[in-house]
C-alpha cells in the first residue's frame, strides 16, 4: 500500500491490511489464510465493496465474495424463539372475590384480589375437575 493511496483507504480496511501483512510475513509455505482474517476482510467488503477491498488487501475476488455472501446468508436466518412474558396493567377497579366451599372433607375459603372473569372461570374448572 503506497503512502498516497493510504489516505483514501478507510481506517477499518487499513487495520485488516496490516493484519494480513503481518500474517503473510509469518506464514510458512502455502498455508491458507485463516478464517478470522477472511471474516474481517468480508466485514470491510460489505461496507466498501468486494472489488475495492480485494484490490487493496490483495485477496482473490471470488473467494472474498463467497465470504461476504455466506455472512449475509447467516444473518438472514431467523433467531431461535425465546420465552417472553407479557405483563398487563392491573384492571382499574381492583375486584375482590371470596369463595367458600363446603364438602365431605371440610370447609375451604378462598379470598382472591385482582381477579378477572377469566381467572374465575379457570379456578372453577380446576375445582370441578377435582371433584
Amino acid at each position: 500500500m503506497s503512502y498516497e493511496n493510504s489516505e483514501v483507504i478507510p481506517i477499518g480496511m487499513r487495520k485488516v491490511y496490516r493484519r494480513l501483512e503481518r500474517w503473510r510475513r509469518t506464514r510458512r509455505g502455502r498455508t491458507p489464510i485463516p478464517k478470522p482474517l477472511w471474516v474481517a476482510a468480508a466485514t470491510v467488503a460489505r461496507e466498501h465493496g468486494v472489488f475495492r477491498t480485494s484490490k487493496v488487501l490483495h485477496l482473490e475476488f471470488n473467494r472474498l465474495k463467497e465470504f461476504v455472501q455466506s455472512a449475509r446468508a447467516r444473518n438472514r436466518t431467523t433467531p431461535s424463539a425465546h420465552f417472553v412474558e407479557l405483563m398487563t396493567a392491573p384492571p382499574a377497579g381492583v375486584s375482590e372475590c371470596i369463595i367458600e366451599l363446603e364438602g365431605r372433607h371440610g370447609k375451604m375459603r378462598i379470598q382472591w384480589k385482582g381477579m378477572t372473569a377469566a381467572d374465575l372461570a379457570q379456578l372453577s374448572r380446576m375445582i370441578m375437575e377435582q371433584t
